[in-house]
């Protein structure tokens, strides 16, 4: 099936088209809007002839006409149009390599995604255009294992076989896990083998196997084990392998996202991709990023610039609120994924050499007199386990008579008091106390409901009950109902229960709960959308649940997450999204909660202290790996660069290191 927004014109005539083409350059200025109409609106094979029918017409070069024509990015994008894809390329490289410094992102970007014809293709395109040897031109401006990879790349020479060997599979992945994350440095030469040559279905096989026996994904480990260029290089290859929509969907966001566009990367991706998978590139961004790729193109550019961009987009999918294959296929690979185990481990662990004798006068002697030693404070508190900490009050309070509890709030304030001393509640309790936090006073904090409520598992929950009624000798259930109405209370009421199956999945049962919530058609009152999606998203165990979310995905071409924010609204809605991504991936629902925390103007502080303390012993290591998978930088970056002092201090400490 066809995937280009781009198509053949019908009723094409290239003479016609290069009259009209010289028409609209003829005399004083110069008809924009007939160019882009035109040119967009042609397949790049019609272009070309086109152009030759031009220098037959009128003996002159039509690309240098437009050259002269037109100006700046739009310029660039209609001369890019002209080209066939494979001196396009080559243009792309020659610009990128020539001059001070290399554009090594668009070497990246065309030699990691290019299949072996396109390759071979473009060098023979680069040595008609320039003359010169690419392989040589590419030697001479890189270095390193960086360069190793390119020409390997350069050759063309990736397997195409279909065929897998399973017992090839495994070997692979043990290669790649020995010589990077088993290995006292790392073996580049075998990632180099093993990702440059082997074909796209053997390395999605071997990826899957990698994260079974290392029990992470082959990007945290490239991002571990490899740096500079040659790591964003393999990251490309990896995620061109899983899948190349996904990738351009990615670089595409990128360029456009927060102050200022990458115009060269929008440019050379929206006309290289126009007439191949600009459908499927759609599709995955509309997913992935909750908006369509026509709208941000809306909003990021401007005049015939713009025009002509979203010509070749091709049409919005906020407005047709469709889901299609690739995306579903990108969204299924990723419910695979969640479903494979993974060791959850946190930052904080028990101190070794703990005394907690020692511990309470450390901290009395940092309160004791005028002002307040915050760092021995920090020190003490981030690195003990909540249980060691219990002990140190029990400690405090035998050896001084005095609530270290009182003490803390008396000598410190701000941001790093409500983390010193959440930290120094149990989770139950501190959980106890945001719940409380949430309900209490004039207005709901729903958003820390949902958090709280959608992610936490059944001994959790009993726990914050009796932490809940012990401090404020009420129910939580009580508390919620009140506070709360229609069908969000129910589904914080049936939460709060902790009552949520344990058990493993049960296939059939998986195939008819999946079935309820695809039918659309029930008019039944008491069998509504919302109460099937409680009974099954509230009740059913993990493991099930992933299982009923795949069968979702086969049953009817859309991801779960999407059926519900096309069909409900609100906090409904947001709570239903939150147990999903809770249980596709519950270390990635935190991450993206930590980095909206931070982005932008200002920071949420009571979201980034509350899940730093809440995961600091659970999860936040792999919540960090998360981190990084999904933004490009670092948990410690990001902390680091948009909080300040002691609270600064104290949150890197429970982060536990840098990415």
């Amino acid at each position: 099936v066809y995937r280009g927004s781009v198509k053949d014109f019908q009723g094409f005539d290239a003479n016609q088209d290069a009259e009209a083409l010289y028409n609209a350059m003829k005399g004083f200025g110069s008809d924009k809007e007939a160019i882009l109409d035109l040119i967009t609106s042609r397949s790049n094979k019609q272009r070309v002839e086109i152009c030759q029918a031009y220098k037959s017409l009128y003996g002159k070069d039509l690309i240098a006409d437009l050259k002269y024509e037109l100006t700046g990015k739009f310029e660039r994008l209609i001369v890019s149009l002209m080209r066939p894809p494979a001196y396009g390329d080559a243009k792309e490289i020659k610009d990128a390599i020539s001059g001070v410094g290399t554009d090594e992102k668009c070497l990246i970007e065309i030699l990691a995604s290019r299949t072996n014809q396109e390759i071979h293709d473009l060098v023979a395109a680069y040595k008609d255009a320039y003359g010169k040897d690419l392989e040589a031109d590419i030697v001479g401006d890189t270095s390193g294992h960086f360069k190793k990879m390119l020409v390997v790349l350069l050759q063309g020479a990736r397997e195409e076989d279909d065929v897998v060997s399973e017992d090839l599979v495994e070997q692979d992945a043990k290669d790649l896990l020995e010589a990077g994350e088993l290995k006292w440095g790392t073996d580049e030469a075998q990632f180099i083998y093993i990702l440059g040559r082997r074909s796209r279905q053997h390395l999605r096989l071997v990826f899957d196997e990698y994260l079974k026996i290392a029990g992470k994904p082959i990007e945290r480990s490239i991002r571990g084990e490899l740096s500079g260029d040659f790591e964003k290089l393999m990251l490309a290859v990896v995620k061109c392998i899983r899948s190349k929509a996904e990738y351009f969907a990615e670089r595409l966001y990128k360029a456009m996202k927060g102050l200022g566009t990458r115009d060269n990367t929008l440019i050379r991706i929206m006309v290289s991709r126009s007439e191949i998978d600009m459908l499927d590139i759609r599709e995955v961004f509309r997913t992935k990023y909750e908006k369509s790729l026509y709208n941000m193109i809306k909003e990021d550019t401007s005049g015939e610039y713009k025009k002509a961009l979203l010509k070749l987009c091709g049409g919005d999918d906020d407005a047709a609120g469709e889901f299609f294959p690739e995306a579903a296929q990108v969204a299924y690979r990723m419910w695979e994924l969640s479903a494979v185990k993974v060791e959850l481990r946190g930052t904080v662990q028990p101190a070794g050499d703990f005394n907690d004798d020692g511990d309470a006068q450390v901290l009395r002697k940092a309160m004791k007199g005028l002002g307040t030693d915050e760092g021995a404070i920090i020190e003490v508190v981030t690195k003990r386990s909540n249980a060691q900490r219990q002990q140190i009050l029990k400690a405090y309070k035998a050896h001084y008579g005095r609530d270290l509890m009182a003490d803390l709030k008396s000598e410190l304030s701000g941001s790093l008091a409500k983390l010193i001393l959440g930290l120094m509640l149990t989770p139950a309790q501190y959980d106890a106390k945001q719940l409380r936090k949430a309900v209490e006073g004039a207005g709901t904090d729903e958003s820390v409901l949902i958090e709280i409520m959608a992610t936490r598992n059944n001994q959790e929950i009993r726990a914050i009950n009796e932490a809940y009624q012990e401090a404020y000798h009420k129910s939580l259930e009580d508390d919620l109902s009140s506070d709360t109405s229609g069908h969000f209370k129910r589904i914080l009421v049936s939460l709060a229960l902790g009552n949520r199956d344990e058990g493993p999945e049960n296939l059939t049962q998986a195939h008819e709960d999946a079935k309820k919530l695809a039918d659309v058609s029930s008019n039944d009152s008491s069998d509504s959308l919302e109460t099937r999606f409680l009974g099954i998203l509230c009740t059913r165990s993990y493991p099930h649940l992933r299982r009923v979310f795949q069968e979702f995905i086969k049953m009817t071409n859309h991801d779960v997450e999407h059926a519900i924010k096309k069909r409900m609204s609100g906090d409904v809605r947001d709570a239903f999204v939150a147990i999903v991504r809770s249980v596709k991936n519950k270390p990635a629902f935190f991450a993206d909660k930590l980095y909206k925390s931070m982005k932008g103007a200002g920071t949420d502080e009571r979201t980034l202290t509350r899940i730093m303390i809440s995961r600091s012993e659970i999860d936040l290591f792999n919540i960090r790996g998360e981190f990084i998978d999904l933004f490009d930088k670092s948990l410690h970056h990001m902390i680091e660069k948009d909080t300040s002092g002691d609270y600064r201090k104290a949150l890197l400490a429970l982060c536990g290191g840098e990415d």
